[in-house]
């Protein structure tokens, strides 16, 4: 079977949004990031096979990492090579250091020679603190997201049903047609590294066997409001609520899900209320809860809401839930010049006010339904989709 990751047609959106940032004289850093295994080093060779001008690529993954000397060598070749050179260098976060050697070099290059360099990192908490901490005013950050329905329909034909439980990661696709080693790939080739390379590595886990149960029962239960102690009640292990919610702020950074606030004009009532958890791709949820296409169960419903949610949750914007009592609405999407209400209607049962009652509230935002007949369009369009909505 060929390579299923690296379809010649597909120009992912990331690859045109750097492509344009350093199309200007002496561009700041760019900094791609992402989830493993969402065709980040890729995306960017397509860059670099197109690049008019000099090009460097190297990678520290190795299996001896090296140190700040390599980072430097790189670039003293790349700034001999002349104006208008594409430096990039992958894994950097493996190097000790790397930031504040990425800072030396770049304040000492900078508008002496137009070098281009674009960092790739995979979901690697200690590069997102050297990012902070040491190249503040210095980078343009790329966050590169799943694979959407549409490119995936351009690897395998995919239905919107199947997207659902098996979408986001290309190189599973090879699976779809057999579910226990779609799984397999998906918790030891997908999560594991994540936890172990990313999390582990770069973190100390005082308690690993809570830590992974917390983020089992967030996969299990995705798209669900979840207090803290209510989650502490379904933990085996002991645990307190810092512990907790240090755990799912790892979680967020490594991009495995996503915490939605309740959305009110109150930022303090925003900051303390539970989140609602979002696996930040359905198919990490289904490796857990093994919900096939043709044999769906009462789990599916939180499996297309979670999906829908991970898709607004790629849009521009910021994304909320509300809840008032027994009122609810899936999802608050914020944008510039809009705001929807959206109810994801997956045929389990809600309270039918709950709309009504927010819309009176706030009447100035737009109500959405997603339902099983036009969740397709808005798998195929996602920003359009809202764009073209009737106000009314």
């Amino acid at each position: 079977m060929p390579n299923l990751i690296q379809p010649p047609n597909i120009t992912r959106e990331f690859v045109s949004k750097v492509r344009r940032h350093i199309s200007i004289s002496f561009p700041l850093l760019q900094v791609v990031l992402g989830p493993r295994q969402v065709g980040k080093t890729y995306g960017i060779k397509q860059l670099l096979e197109s690049w008019p001008g000099p090009k460097i690529m190297e990678t520290a993954d190795l299996i001896t990492p090296p140190d700040a000397r390599w980072i430097e060598n790189h670039w003293r070749r790349a700034l001999s090579l002349g104006n208008n050179t594409l430096l990039v260098l992958d894994e950097i976060q493996k190097i000790p250091a790397w930031s504040e050697a990425i800072k030396l070099l770049f304040d000492e290059s900078r508008n002496k020679i137009d070098l281009k360099v674009v960092l790739l990192g995979s979901a690697s908490l200690s590069l997102q603190e050297g990012l902070t901490e040491s190249l503040a005013g210095r980078f343009e950050l790329t966050k590169v997201p799943h694979w959407d329905f549409n490119e995936s329909r351009e690897i395998v034909k995919i239905s919107p049903e199947e997207y659902i439980c098996y979408g986001g990661y290309p190189e599973s696709y090879r699976y779809i047609n057999d579910f226990e080693r779609w799984q397999n790939f998906m918790m030891y080739s997908i999560l594991e590294p994540v936890i172990s390379r990313d999390i582990q590595a770069s973190r100390r886990i005082n308690k690993p066997a809570l830590f992974k149960q917390t983020l089992e029962l967030v996969m299990r239960n995705p798209a669900q409001e979840i207090s803290f102690q209510k989650m502490l009640g379904q933990l085996q292990e002991n645990g307190n609520v810092t512990t907790i919610q240090h755990y799912l702020n790892l979680l967020e950074g490594a991009f495995l899900i996503k915490q939605l606030r309740k959305y009110s004009p109150n930022q303090l009532k925003q900051k303390v209320s539970s989140p609602k958890l979002i696996p930040s791709c359905s198919g990490l949820s289904n490796a857990f809860l093994g919900i096939k296409v043709d044999q769906k169960d009462e789990h599916f419903g939180r499996l297309f809401e979670s999906a829908i949610g991970a898709l607004l949750a790629s849009l521009d914007g910021e994304l909320y839930y509300w809840r008032e009592g027994d009122y609810e609405v899936d999802f608050i999407l914020q944008q510039k010049k809009k705001t929807y209400a959206i109810e994801v209607k997956s045929g389990k049962r809600k309270n039918s006010a709950s709309l009504g009652k927010f819309l009176k509230k706030y009447p100035y935002v737009t109500p959405v339904i997603i339902n099983k007949e036009n969740f397709p369009a808005l798998l195929e369009k996602k920003k359009e989709f809202f764009s073209e909505l009737n106000p009314h």
